[in-house]
């Protein structure tokens, strides 16, 4: 028998593939312009873009050198060596105080004058720290025994006192008229120098209160214990609204950015020695500084994005 084949028409479907309006365009290739490939040839096999090759075909910048010797060294008989402790304070107009046991002295860099604020010997009490206010005219004192003493620098008189924590006050900050002083006890007071009212206290810490910092707004309260615990409170919350944990010892060191909103800076002690960056507008953390030995202080520069540590 015959077999019998039909056949199918043939139907080239990757036609359609090479179909152009203009055949003359198929293999011509149009560079991109634009003002960062003005020196970029797009046939290069070096594996940098452009703005990499921009960079190393800059020149180098210097590097700033610092001093590293002290342009002025004060005597300070019976600073206490406390990692707990804040015993030293510089004001906006210039002066720093430093508390030296039971007494608090006042040293105005612009003439270099020494005075005596205040003496706690009488009340059989130490100075743990002190902090200026923000105009420079108060400071307040904080002692073994929990109280919170202010003082005014101009006439050196005493204008309230705060008896409120049951522990030494290590740590103080200003807002405004307010002062906030945590304390061994674990509790962060809120105490109106106007009213010798207190204000609010707060509970978050589980251990003694090492650090206090205000945002540059005055919205937020950074705060540091002992616990290990960064916590990040508001001016309307009794409860932190960030809680951070990473640290791995005493957070003391605390500064907030003046440059950039909502960056947070804090240092751990000896068993942690990092300093880590926050972003406390999204909770986030940023990275992280191996600086090999315990955070006792962080500021800020206020003219450059720089940030000193000891």
């Amino acid at each position: 028998c015959q077999s019998s084949q039909q056949r199918l028409p043939y139907t080239n479907t990757n036609s359609s593939l090479l179909r152009t309006r203009d055949p003359n365009t198929i293999f011509r290739y149009s560079a991109r312009r634009n003002a960062d490939d003005l020196h970029y040839s797009p046939y290069s096999l070096s594996p940098l873009s452009p703005a990499s090759i921009r960079l190393l075909r800059s020149p180098r910048k210097q590097l700033r050198k610092i001093p590293k010797t002290p342009f002025k060294v004060l005597d300070a008989p019976e600073l206490q060596d406390d990692f707990y402790l804040n015993l030293v304070d510089w004001s906006s107009t210039n002066i720093l105080a430093v508390g030296l046991n039971a007494s608090v002295y006042l040293w105005n860099a612009n003439t270099s004058n020494v005075t005596r604020l205040c003496d706690l010997q009488t009340e059989s009490d130490t100075v743990t720290s002190v902090a200026w206010s923000d105009r420079g005219q108060y400071v307040a004192v904080g002692t073994h025994k929990g109280i919170v003493q202010i003082w005014d620098a101009t006439t050196n008189r005493k204008t309230v006192s705060f008896p409120r924590h049951t522990a030494r006050v290590g740590a103080l900050a200003w807002n405004d008229y307010c002062i906030y002083s945590g304390s061994r006890d674990r509790f962060i007071l809120q105490n109106d120098t106007r009213s010798s009212k207190q204000e609010r206290k707060l509970a978050g810490h589980r251990q003694e209160v090492c650090g206090l910092k205000w945002s540059p707004d005055r919205q937020l309260l950074a705060s540091g214990g002992n616990d290990n615990r960064l916590l990040v409170w508001n001016q309307s919350c009794m409860n932190p609204i960030q809680i951070y944990t990473d640290h791995t010892a005493a957070v003391k060191a605390i500064a907030w950015s003046p440059h950039q909103q909502g960056l947070l800076a804090s240092g751990g002690g000896t068993a942690d020695r990092y300093i880590r960056f926050w972003n406390t507008l999204t909770a986030q953390s940023l990275q992280c500084i191996d600086t090999g030995s315990q955070v006792c202080n962080l500021a800020w520069s206020k003219h450059s994005n720089e940030l000193v540590s000891t």
